[in-house]
């Protein structure tokens, strides 16, 4: 038997299991520029055209493209990975699957999976890989009578709500339902916990290579948006929804491993755990901090919640400051057992570029042999209220990080020249139009004045 006839015998063995299961489609999956999966169901019977072919999508119609309208590069074709087919939990006769895009029978260089896939290539030529813990932050939210967004438990209401266990209680519905379905679809659930926000929760998994870890969220957001739909809430990744509550991150937890398994970062004689690699490669994230920062955290709202600002439960986590410190979770860079935790990025990101960023990012900081400042020990807060010295501070709204993205050649040769390009245009967009927005805070101040 050659390769060909073996692969579509195992593709027809499993296709022949999910249609033991009851699955009669296949929801196939991409992600758009803006972090949002989309997709299309295909017949089951179709599974080995789409795998090979790809199913195909109007390019121009996809965020962030740039296709054509006409010719071979017009169609965005998403062929399906085997590999990911999973029996969706939720959606009775459905498997869920990942595609990578393509476009003009080539891989498509603006689509973020093919983005992040260039990052880890670059890994793997030394030998290394990078693995991810992704910690989803998420609010449950709904709109009241008057149509405005508020939390959808209106009994969640305490001044200090972390670890609540009466809204757990009342929610038990919408995470029980979600354990079931995380742990169906292959999720290794560690805990679930209500956050230091009204209507905020975190749901931790185990970690995976980075690219598995991307694929992973995005269907761990397709999964939550279903279920919270069905218990009459709406899953949202918007960082910061209330103004006097902390908002949502999404950390990283990220480490290396050699081709034998043997830690890259981690050195238990080196200042903090870390390596030689370690160090260069974390001062590779704070020396591009500012234009990561676009990608880690893309939307205008995302720097209500990067702000040193007052929180009615009495903390705050956000990272403001370009600093590393052992277990200090006031700087963007923490280090906790010979790993980093990269605190910037919230759930409003494209999960795949914030991925691909960094990796560039920190093999500039190994390939430049740049040196991190030295560990922070004071909570940075702490001296932000008594007027002392700071380090060096994120970007303060969403135009100063994209001014530094379009600076910053080690990051957008990463993303590469359409994904860049597109995202630029597409934020610049959002920014503008915020701009230019007159908002309720604005008139109730200035309308009489």
């Amino acid at each position: 038997m050659n390769d060909r006839s073996a692969v579509l015998s195992e593709l027809d063995a499993r296709a022949a299991a999910l249609r033991a299961q009851g699955v009669h489609s296949v929801l196939a999956t991409f992600t758009d520029l803006e972090g949002s999966p989309k997709g299309k169901l295909v017949p089951l019977d179709a599974l080995a055209d789409a795998v090979a072919v790809g199913a195909g999508f109007s390019g121009p119609s996809i965020v962030g493209t740039g296709l054509p309208r006409m010719g071979a590069r017009s169609e965005y074709m998403g062929r399906v990975l085997p590999d990911t087919l999973r029996p969706l939990p939720f959606m009775p006769g459905v498997a869920h699957a990942v595609c990578d895009g393509f476009a003009g029978g080539e891989p498509f260089e603006g689509d973020p999976r093919q983005v992040l896939k260039r990052q880890v290539a670059r890994l793997r030529e030394r030998g290394w890989t990078l693995w991810v813990g992704i910690e989803p932050e998420f609010f449950l939210l709904k709109r009241g009578a008057d149509g405005r967004w508020g939390v959808a438990d209106a009994n969640d209401r305490l001044a200090k709500p972390s670890y609540d266990l009466k809204s757990i209680g009342r929610n038990l519905g919408f995470l029980d339902d979600m354990r079931e379905a995380l742990g169906a679809l292959g999720f290794a659930l560690q805990q679930m916990d209500h956050e230091d926000a009204c209507g905020q929760y975190e749901i931790n998994y185990r970690h995976d290579d980075a690219l598995a870890a991307a694929d992973r969220y995005q269907l761990f957001k397709l999964t939550a948006h279903a279920i919270a739909e069905r218990h009459g809430s709406v899953f949202s990744t918007m960082p910061k929804p209330l103004s006097g509550a902390p908002g949502s991150g999404l950390h990283f937890h990220i480490s290396l491993t050699d081709a034998s398994g043997v830690p890259v970062m981690a050195d238990a004689a080196g200042a903090l755990g870390l390596s030689e690699a370690g160090w260069c490669f974390a001062a590779g994230l704070l020396q591009h901090a500012d234009a990561l920062a676009a990608l880690s955290a893309p939307t205008v709202n995302s720097y209500k919640r990067l702000a040193a600002s007052r929180s009615a439960s009495g903390t705050t986590w956000s990272p403001v400051w370009k600093a590393i410190g052992d277990n200090n979770r006031t700087c963007v860079l923490r280090t906790v057992a010979g790993r980093l935790e990269w605190r910037l990025p919230d759930p409003s990101c494209n999960v795949y570029l914030a991925l691909a960023a960094l990796i560039a990012a920190g093999l500039d900081g190994v390939d430049r042999q740049l040196r991190a400042p030295k560990p922070c020990k004071d909570d940075l807060y702490e001296r932000h209220a008594a007027g002392e010295p700071l380090p060096a501070r994120l970007p303060r709204d969403l135009h100063d990080a994209l001014a530094a993205l379009e600076h910053d050649a080690v990051v957008r040769e990463a993303l590469g020249a359409v994904a860049s390009e597109q995202f630029l245009a597409l934020k610049h967009a959002e920014w503008a139009t915020f701009h230019a927005h007159v908002s309720d805070w604005e008139l109730q101040r200035y309308a009489e004045q």
